[in-house]
């Protein structure tokens, strides 16, 4: 296959797997280095390389899942917690072959805006997700209100900041078709 066509197709076919579509088969550790690894090469302006992760298999799955439960039970006013939601929280981690979370580390000097930061952790992601799509490779990027809680828990150092959980699975291989608007409807040409 052209390698045009071959990276024009896993961009379009990049799609949120979610953990309730997992079945349960290993990913290879392999894969996961792979992934990883992508995601080191994602552009950084002056070398910052913010990106950080957090990789939770086996067992740490469990401990994720208990602490994102706690972590709900605590921050949530009893009033709108719902055994569903919470339900949700605990089983996504256990659904998922891995999860990993998402931190960014800001340049100390701060010698580049913050949102600079965070875009280069985002292109990061999407390095991962791609890689994911290339091995047939669920993924999903969450960002839920626990993540402000988990300094400790992910052993944060000064600076750094979670900003959501890649969850990874092996799923049953089914059609997800994808919709965007025209890319016509958001650009304007300025030629002259």
């Amino acid at each position: 296959m052209d390698s045009t066509k071959y990276i024009n197709d896993l961009i379009k076919n990049r799609r949120s797997i979610f953990p309730k579509s997992y079945n349960g088969k290993p990913v290879s550790k392999e894969i996961i280095n792979q992934v990883l690894e992508n995601a080191n090469w994602a552009p950084t302006h002056k070398h910052t390389e913010p990106w950080r992760f957090k990789v939770f298999r086996g067992k740490g799955l469990h401990k994720l899942s208990d602490e994102l439960v706690k972590i709900y039970n605590e921050i949530t006013p009893t009033e709108k917690q719902t055994d569903r939601k919470r339900e949700k929280i605990k089983t996504n981690p256990l659904k998922s072959d891995t999860v990993i979370a998402i931190c960014m580390q800001r340049d100390p000097e701060e010698s580049i805006p913050e949102w600079e930061e965070v875009a280069a952790v985002a292109c990061a992601v999407q390095n991962m997700q791609l890689t994911c799509v290339a091995n047939n490779v669920g993924c999903y990027w969450s960002s839920p209100k626990t993540i402000y809680h988990l300094d400790s828990f992910l052993k944060l150092n000064k600076g750094e900041v979670c900003l959501g959980f890649l969850y990874i699975g092996n799923y049953d291989t089914q059609e997800f078709i994808g919709k965007r608007t025209p890319i016509q409807d958001k650009v304007s040409w300025i030629v002259d």
